[in-house]
């Protein structure tokens, strides 16, 4: 909004105070809004979920907005990125509300409510943009159908969606592991030369998560909750679908995929086809590198963070070959 209103040239201005802003909008809001936010209950399955009850939760609800409001102040808007904005609230929304809700909602209900906004996802993208994907370790090129495209992206923004929310269980991990999947799509897009509005887009998100991690970082004042655990899912895919190599998701975010995913997929296997895996691994895997190889809550987010860097590293260099 103020790229219209500001002068010709002052756009590396504007990005140096967005960024900031942001991330002060994040830390500020916060600090004032946290007493309002509900109160966590305490997992009661969960490895020491106990010690959870009574913090604020739900802070997810801040940094998503205070993300929104420097996106509308900051960036260059277009009918894709409103889409896009409106979708990552609505997300946030619903994962809002059931943290605020006494009663948890079923799997089956937000399993449908993400399904829904995968599918708008999948909608836009195609209106805007090709049905042209690279896999960008092989430098190839190709056009998938659109129908499968479709499939494809709805599958990606579900799973990412999900396997985000499932990996928060533990001070800062959630916010720690997608920053760097975002930082590492951010090298991606600068590498490929991707539209800037988007690259800034990441930017802006991670230091809003930085932000909230201010006050998550071991012992935890508040946590994000669904609200905000979804959104970045949301967030992730959105950002990889727009780096034209959406395949990256699996290197790019493979720590959350298997921290997360595991659980959705042992629960999944085990009550639709009766076939029990992984029977020995504590699912999510945070909570078995707690409990059976005794990490620290420390230990778990700087090793699952250090695993994700390298990998991300090695993907960026292989990219250059």
């Amino acid at each position: 909004m103020l790229q219209m209103i500001l002068p010709e040239g002052s756009s590396s201005l504007l990005a140096f105070f967005g960024i900031l802003f942001a991330f002060g909008a994040t830390v500020l809001a916060t600090a004032k809004l946290s007493p309002y936010l509900p109160k966590d209950a305490g997992r009661e399955f969960a490895h020491d979920g106990k010690l959870s009850a009574g913090k604020p939760r739900g802070a997810g609800i801040i940094f998503v907005l205070a993300f929104v409001a420097s996106v509308l102040l900051f960036s260059l808007l277009s009918a894709e990125l409103v889409i896009y904005l409106l979708l990552i609230v609505v997300c946030m929304m619903t994962g809002f509300l059931d943290d605020a809700s006494k009663t948890p909602w079923g799997e089956y209900k937000k399993g449908f409510l993400d399904l829904c906004v995968a599918a708008l996802v999948a909608i836009t993208f195609l209106k805007y943009n090709s049905n042209v994907v690279e896999l960008a370790l092989f430098h190839v090129k190709f056009t998938l159908p659109p129908v499968v495209f479709a499939i494809l992206t709805v599958i990606l923004v579900w799973t990412s969606v999900n396997v985000t929310n499932c990996s928060d269980g533990v001070d800062g991990l959630s916010g720690t592991l997608s920053i760097i999947t975002i930082m590492s799509i951010y090298i991606v897009d600068r590498m490929k030369e991707v539209d800037e509005t988007y690259s800034f887009l990441i930017l802006l998100f991670a230091v809003c998560i930085l932000g909230y991690l201010w006050y998550n970082a071991t012992p935890s004042k508040l946590m994000m909750g669904d609200a905000g655990s979804r959104a970045m899912g949301l967030f992730i895919s959105i950002a990889i679908l727009k780096s034209g190599c959406p395949f990256l998701f699996i290197p790019l975010a493979l720590v959350l995929i298997l921290d997360g995913g595991l659980g959705l997929l042992k629960v999944s296997l085990l009550r639709f086809l009766k076939i029990h895996i992984l029977k020995n691994v504590r699912t999510p895997l945070h909570d078995h590198v707690r409990k059976v190889w005794d990490w620290s809550n420390t230990q778990t987010v700087f090793r699952f963070a250090i695993i994700q860097i390298i990998l991300s590293l090695a993907v960026i260099y292989a990219m250059q070959l």
